[in-house]
């Protein structure tokens, strides 16, 4: 069993509220979770109304697989006009750690 992590650190663009980041980047999150079949969540600036970080999360079978699905999300959000992606980090943990 592998589980893979990766973290989408966000600048959203013309938002000036937090009711309005709300508003962008919830259709978002719900769309990764539905497309690629994954845990996501927005998981941190949570105070700042022009800064994200989405959460995602995936276990297979593969590290291959894993690696598959979360390039996938990470061009899916990368390609979003109203994101600019300022950096990604992700993690695999497998069955030797």
């Amino acid at each position: 069993m592998y589980v893979g992590a990766l973290e989408l650190d966000i600048l959203l663009g013309d938002v000036h509220s937090l009711k309005q980041k709300r508003s962008v980047v919830k259709p978002v999150v719900s769309e990764v979770r539905k497309r690629f079949d994954v845990s996501v969540a927005e998981a941190g600036h949570l105070d700042l109304h022009r800064r994200t970080l989405i959460g995602v999360s995936v276990v297979a079978a593969s590290g291959e697989h894993i690696r598959d699905v979360l390039d996938s999300c990470e061009r899916f959000v990368a390609s979003r006009p109203e994101f600019e992606l300022i950096s990604a980090h992700r993690r695999l943990y497998g069955p030797e750690d």
